[in-house]
């Protein structure tokens, strides 16, 4: 519900309208209920589809500040495609510096990860630790950080800044 306060001349005095439209309104959007989205799911050379599985995506915007979730339970129709993934985002990022977020995969073993928003981007990329020395990051895939099957889950959780 956020809208762009009013200018108040100098002497007004606010009605219980515009008081309730400018301040209770304002202060009771922070409290609403996140908002749901389905997030699309890329890969770099083939995309991924959910099949029988779940993707669920939800965020909460104050002004140009947004808090997303997102979440997929893979299922046993689901297919990884091929190459890195991307999930897109609700809102397009500001464009200027790089955003980072949190990434948890879970299957037979937990790895966290980070999801990376470039400045200006409407979609997010998944990166886990290798098993190299040092532990550079890879772009998650099929097999990155593990062999994906039903069961898995992969969810992401991020604070970022809007353009708009």
């Amino acid at each position: 519900m956020t809208t762009t306060p009013r200018t108040w001349a100098s002497g007004e005095t606010p009605t219980g309208s515009t008081f309730n439209t400018e301040v209770r309104d304002q202060f009771n959007s922070m409290f609403d209920a996140w908002t749901p989205y389905t997030p699309t799911w890329s890969g770099a050379t083939t995309n991924p589809v959910i099949g029988n599985g779940v993707l669920l995506g939800r965020y909460m915007k104050w002004g140009r500040t947004c808090q997303v979730r997102i979440d997929i339970s893979m299922g046993s129709t689901t297919t990884y495609g091929s190459g890195g993934w991307s999930l897109s985002l609700p809102a397009a990022a500001h464009g200027s510096g790089a955003q980072l977020g949190l990434a948890h995969a879970f299957q037979s073993q937990r790895n966290a990860g980070q999801f990376n928003v470039s400045p200006g981007a409407s979609v997010g990329l998944v990166f886990f630790p290798n098993s190299g020395t040092p532990a550079n990051l890879a772009w998650a895939s099929s097999a990155v950080p593990l062999t994906w099957a039903s069961g898995g889950r992969l969810t992401v959780e991020m604070t970022y800044e809007t353009a708009t």
